[in-house]
């Protein structure tokens, strides 16, 4: 008596990275667990797989662009607060010789 092979269903499309990141988890790990590869199976874990890494590959570079823009803001207040506070500096410095400049010169 033969059996069918049992089709694996194609789950739907992940919302979050983790979600997503787990799928690929899981497809690793049955992949790597055959002894002889599931090939009636294959093309949906392939399927599965690449949409998932898709949207991994996403996230994870709309969070390196946001923390490149946070990085790139703070570095540019840094800047400023930098510059601010050096001329600063050297308004008291300037004050303070004009100042005693003037008392030498009393």
């Amino acid at each position: 008596m033969s059996t069918a092979p049992t089709r694996k269903r194609k789950k739907a499309t992940p919302k979050t990275f983790k979600a997503a990141y787990d799928i690929l988890k899981t497809n690793a790990a049955e992949l790597q667990q055959q002894d002889e590869p599931d090939i009636d199976n294959l093309m949906t874990t392939v399927e599965e797989s690449i949409t998932a890494y898709r949207i991994c590959e996403t996230r994870i570079n709309a969070v390196q662009r946001a923390l490149d823009a946070a990085f790139a803001e703070e570095d540019s207040t840094d800047k400023n607060s930098v510059t601010k506070k050096d001329n600063n500096e050297l308004k008291n410095d300037a004050n303070k010789t004009t100042a005693s400049e003037d008392s030498s010169n009393s």
